[in-house]
């Protein structure tokens, strides 16, 4: 046979690199392992934290009987209220990284042509049959419906303050097509069975990680990767599934940025490791809510004395506090949270502005260092 001239020759090859993404699968993301990879382990059906966890006191019962006579009466309570949305912004984010807190731990990450939601919560109770449970104190900083379009969706655990049904399925009902849905290890076949999404391949939308294992994703300015990793705490959704998925924080690492999502945690050797594992964090996302009676709630929530401690431990630029004035869980009242976080910052002698908190519904931009636009940092 004939050899093709070079012109037909690159002109086929130059054909082929169009058509190969046609009939390849650009939605499958490889799981990689990180270096090292300690992968979590089992015994029998349940999940173990890395580290011993601190066994909760006796008394839970005693503890729920009190709490459930408090949620009756509110008047001690003064929730945070939500600040105009800016919806300007919402939709035409600039280079900078903007974080909006939403409510609860459900926040907006938008950076580098992405929009990243963390544990979406927008129903009216954190339960799984309202309108029994903890109901909401206000509405959501940001509706669903003034969301950008959300390219990712990234959940700690799957505890329904944090895994919520309805929001997950109106997410993936999103105009524009359904966002990429990151979960722990042990969640993926419960969500595919239970969130209908459009298209053809629905589960190549949904991933689920393991400890020590990360994906990545196209952003403007290069590769970002999302990285799963342990802190102590604990899973489940009914009386019989303890334990059987996996929970765990998030760390996103753009070119230029490093963001870390903290989820529910108790304090523990894993943030020590998180901190040496990523050297730092421009910005921290941290629990400082659902903490009294910390005799109980210890080995499951930092108070903001260890929010502090957890914030030292990422070796956090900044930080803003999550997980706090949007459920009744605990006994605290809902504005209480940042007051202990304002003392508890002051005998660290840790500046006010370095760990903060943010309104309902506020939009914050993260000025980035000049340099760190056009040079990509590393530890």
């Amino acid at each position: 046979m004939p050899k093709l001239p070079n012109l037909i020759r690159m002109s086929l090859c130059g054909l082929g690199l169009v058509l190969i993404p046609l009939f390849a699968h650009p939605d499958e993301l490889a799981i990689v392992n990180d270096t090292p990879s300690r992968p979590a382990l089992k015994t029998g059906l349940e999940y173990q934290n890395r580290y011993p966890m601190p066994a909760p006191r006796s008394g839970f019962f005693q503890w729920l009987l009190t709490h459930w006579w408090r949620e009756l009466d509110h008047a001690s309570d003064h929730p945070p209220q939500p600040v105009p949305v800016n919806l300007q912004a919402l939709a035409h984010p600039g280079l900078a990284p903007q974080i909006t807190w939403i409510g609860h731990s459900t926040l907006l990450l938008q950076m580098d042509g992405l929009n990243i939601l963390f544990d979406p919560i927008f129903s009216d109770y954190a339960s799984p049959l309202p309108p029994l449970g903890p109901r909401r104190y206000q509405l959501p900083g940001v509706s669903l419906v003034d969301l950008p379009h959300i390219d990712v969706v990234m959940v700690s655990h799957n505890h329904y303050d944090h895994l919520d049904l309805p929001s997950m399925r109106a997410l993936a009902r999103q105009r524009g097509g359904p966002p990429r849905f990151l979960l722990p290890l042990g969640n993926r076949t419960w969500f595919l069975d239970n969130v209908p999404i459009p298209g053809t391949d629905p589960g190549s939308r949904v991933l689920e990680l393991n400890w020590d294992q990360h994906v990545t994703l196209p952003g403007r300015q290069g590769p970002v990767e999302f990285h799963f990793d342990a802190v102590q705490h604990w899973a489940t959704r009914s009386l019989f599934d303890k334990d059987e998925s996996l929970w765990g924080s998030w760390a996103v690492l753009f070119p230029h940025f490093r963001f870390w999502f903290s989820g529910d945690l108790g304090h523990s050797e894993d943030t020590r490791d998180i901190g040496i594992k990523y050297g730092y964090f421009d910005l921290a996302a941290i629990s400082i809510g659902a903490y009294q009676p910390h005799w109980y709630l210890r080995p499951f929530h930092v108070d903001p004395a260890e929010a502090v401690k957890v914030f030292s431990d990422v070796h956090a630029q900044r930080a803003i506090g999550i997980h706090w004035g949007t459920f009744p869980l605990s006994d605290e009242n809902p504005d209480q949270p940042p007051q202990d976080l304002d003392k508890a910052l002051q005998q660290a002698n840790i500046p006010p502005a370095d760990f903060t908190v943010l309104s309902l519904g506020q939009v914050m931009t993260y000025s980035l260092p000049l340099l760190s636009l056009t040079t990509p940092r590393t530890p």
